[in-house]
């Protein structure tokens, strides 16, 4: 694959300069690795450093949490972002973090800015996090909001014939399998919009090796997110936490035909890249539309680096429209 192009030598020869600029002045900084930290730690140390280099924040005229209720009782908080009036389509959207750190509060300025570049309403959920909750719960929570907001959300003047479900990383995971769920239930989305989601069980890529240190996310943070996430090694062979290669209860692969369309958005130097590739590969076997766009010489969690890396604020512009031209606007 084209991808592959030049990862002989020196994998760090592909990044960008303002990319490798970014991760000097992070190793510079010597803050301890995640995975040295406790969970609790972790949350802090990414919460602190997650709008250091995002784009100044978007105003906009509705901002307003409330809560869904979960299948076991749990009210899960959600971040309602809308332009005026009402009626607008919806993105329901899933933040990163490894399911272990990460909320709505570190995603807030790439939530608004979705909403201000489609003029659509961004319902941003804040599920239960791990080690406290183990999978499934964060994928159960995600899906009892898709179901809410289809089922409830004109309530809140949400336009629910026109729905699609987004997210970056660990929520690009859960956008994907809620997208499946989705299908299974009879609920028409529009889009699933996954930046850089993880796709596969087992770190076993190419990629995972060739970007293993020196990319931002490290394996070893991988690891340490999974550690806390996962109950038992079984749960890597699960769909609803491995999109592209689990299997269902039926120790089948899951069937991807009938999934809404995908647009899928990769950093090159992302030990996550070849799984989002395979995984798009894989929608496209089963006849989904997929636009996928790979952004040359930037890391993982590049968008939300827009003040520093300009391919933020290009892929920021491509999502918002997907998301426009999937909505018809």
């Amino acid at each position: 694959m084209s991808h592959h192009h030049d990862r002989r030598g020196n994998p760090r020869s592909l990044l960008t300069p303002a990319m490798r600029g970014v991760l000097d002045r992070i190793a510079r900084a010597g803050h301890a690795p995640m995975h040295m930290l406790s969970a609790q730690q972790a949350r802090t140390a990414y919460a602190a450093g997650s709008d250091v280099l995002e784009l100044p924040t978007q105003k906009l005229h509705r901002v307003e949490d409330y809560t869904v209720t979960a299948r076991d009782g749990y009210a899960i908080p959600v971040h309602h972002y809308a332009p005026s009036g009402t009626g607008h389509p919806v993105l329901v959207y899933f933040h990163g973090g490894g399911f272990t750190v990460g909320s709505v509060a570190t995603h807030d300025g790439l939530c608004r800015r979705l909403a201000h570049l489609t003029g659509c309403a961004v319902l941003s959920v804040d599920y239960r996090l791990a080690p406290e909750h183990k999978f499934p719960t964060a994928h159960d929570d995600a899906w009892d909001v898709v179901q809410w907001v289809a089922e409830e959300g004109k309530t809140q003047g949400l336009d629910t014939s026109r729905l699609a479900l987004g997210g970056d990383s660990a929520g690009g995971t859960l956008a994907a399998a809620c997208a499946v769920e989705a299908r299974n239930a009879g609920i028409p989305l529009a889009l699933q919009l996954l930046f850089y989601p993880g796709c596969a069980g087992h770190q076993n890529t190419v990629s995972h090796s060739t970007f293993a240190s020196g990319f931002l996310l490290e394996e070893r943070q991988i690891t340490f997110f999974f550690e806390h996430y996962l109950r038992s090694a079984a749960d890597r062979d699960d769909w609803r936490f491995a999109p592209l290669d689990g299997k269902g209860p039926d120790g089948v692969e899951v069937d991807l035909a009938g999934v809404a369309p995908a647009w899928v958005g990769l950093a090159e130097c992302d030990p996550l890249v070849d799984e989002g590739v395979a995984y798009a590969d894989r929608l496209r076997l089963a006849g989904v539309p997929v636009d996928l766009e790979i952004y040359r010489g930037v890391v993982h969690e590049f968008i939300k680096m827009g003040r520093a890396i300009p391919e933020a604020a290009t892929a920021h512009a491509d999502a918002a429209r997907a998301l426009r031209h999937a909505f018809n606007l």
